[in-house]
């Protein structure tokens, strides 16, 4: 998949390693991962090992053997027999479950990972910590979280998409000698933001792309108003913002360059046939943003039933907890490009591998960074990137504006549009 690094299924971890000699994988593993293991805790002299009875816990068993060979202090705890001891130890290798596990620990399994994280001591997990979902990070029960974990041939999707994500510290990926295989899923980088158009001298205003941004309800005219800036800082040509008549004065102060055009308006809130005017607009533009600030009530059900259709009829706890789930059922009922915002992002489509962006900041959890995305994700399409590859340039340049921002604590959605146009160079 150009542009993304492979994420990989337990599924398609298996097909890499298909007809490769399973004990020299293993042997490459544990070599590998206790070499990390000596250079992450160069000064840690006790350790323990506690190993699963699949694959996972063979690794973890060489690891052992190079530990004792570099002279430390090792304790193995075979978990299918039962041991538990797990001593004093100033490391614990988590070598439990692998990628093949999926569902719900044991009570016992359960029980000592409880004990794993009662010891305080330093954890790293080998492959991916026990108990989480190879396959979509999801967790269903105890889990460890690791400080490092230590993963084969290529990430896994469960070590990038949340709650997984959050189990699993700082990922390194040792290299066992395998091909790359065929992913379903990808992990954005950078490099996404070249296939995004730049500026020719033979563009004009309206040929470097041309935004409507639709919304802005009484009290909610900074959402659109973000929408709006980002679009701009996302080089679009030509912006206009479509909003409720009373509120025009507000953005004729706020918005200098972008083009205003006044709805029916209801107390504040798009008026039913203000449909016909957006529809209107939009055949002019490029791309529209709506929503941003739009408010509820008939006229603006009117105007969102009249351009999309949307929502999955589940809580955002649900939602949370079946990330992978949630947005590919959304590409299944809506058929278009879903994006699921969170600390990794997932961009899907139909027809498209799933893309996962996990490039930015915690920073971006507060108010407005969403009407920021639409904004960039609007001005893309506006230069007619391809939709699903606009959805992911755009989650990729509002993450890094995140990281670029001099801001850590106390950022602000407009801090991420000042911080656009040195992402995008």
């Amino acid at each position: 998949m150009p542009d993304f690094e492979p994420l990989y299924t337990s599924d398609e971890m298996r097909a890499a390693e298909s007809g490769h000699d399973t004990s020299e994988l293993m042997e490459r593993a544990g070599a590998g991962a206790a070499e990390l293991a000596l250079q992450i805790y160069a000064g840690a002299e006790r350790w323990t090992v506690v190993c699963g009875g699949g694959s996972n816990g063979g690794d973890g068993r060489i690891v052992a053997q190079h530990l004792l060979e570099a002279g430390k202090e090792v304790h193995i705890v075979e978990a299918k027999s039962g041991e538990t001891e797990l001593g004093e130890p100033h490391v614990i290798v988590d070598a439990l479950f692998g990628t093949g596990f999926s569902g719900e620990p044991r009570a016992e399994a359960a029980a000592l990972i409880e004990e794993i994280w009662r010891t305080g001591a330093h954890v790293l997990s080998i492959d991916l910590p026990s108990g989480v979902d190879a396959s979509t990070g999801e967790i269903a029960g105890a889990a460890i979280r690791a400080d490092e974990t230590v993963t084969f041939h290529g990430r896994k999707v469960g070590l990038v998409v949340a709650p997984g994500r959050f189990q699993a510290g700082n990922v390194h990926i040792v290299d066992i000698g395998l091909e790359l295989g065929e992913t379903a899923a990808g992990f954005a980088t950078v490099e996404l933001l070249r296939s995004v158009p730049r500026r020719s001298e033979r563009d004009n205003k309206y040929t470097a792309g041309h935004v409507l941004v639709v919304g802005g309800s009484r009290g909610f005219t900074g959402a659109p108003s973000l929408s709006a800036l980002a679009a701009l800082r996302a080089d679009a040509g030509y912006v206009t913002v479509a909003v409720p008549e009373s509120t025009l004065p507000v953005f004729e102060l706020r918005l200098l360059e972008a083009v205003k055009r006044p709805l029916p308006d209801e107390e504040g809130i798009v008026a039913e046939g203000g449909a016909d005017i957006v529809l209107d607009l939009a055949a002019k533009a490029s791309a529209v943003g709506l929503g941003p600030g739009l408010g509820r009530g008939s006229g603006p059900r009117e105007l969102v039933r009249r351009l999309l259709a949307r929502l999955l009829g589940k809580t955002s706890h649900d939602v949370a907890a079946h990330r992978l789930a949630s947005v590919r059922e959304a590409v299944e009922r809506f058929g278009c490009v879903v994006v699921l915002k969170g600390p990794d992002t997932l961009i899907a489509a139909p027809d498209h591998d799933l893309v996962v962006s996990a490039l930015g900041l915690p920073s971006l959890a507060t108010a407005g960074t969403g009407d920021v995305l639409t904004g960039i994700v609007a001005a893309f399409l506006a230069k007619g990137v391809e939709p699903h590859l606009a959805a992911a340039a755009a989650v990729v340049a509002q993450q890094c504006a995140s990281v670029e921002a001099p801001q850590r604590a106390g950022l602000v959605a407009s801090d991420l549009i000042d911080a656009l146009p040195r992402v995008l160079d």
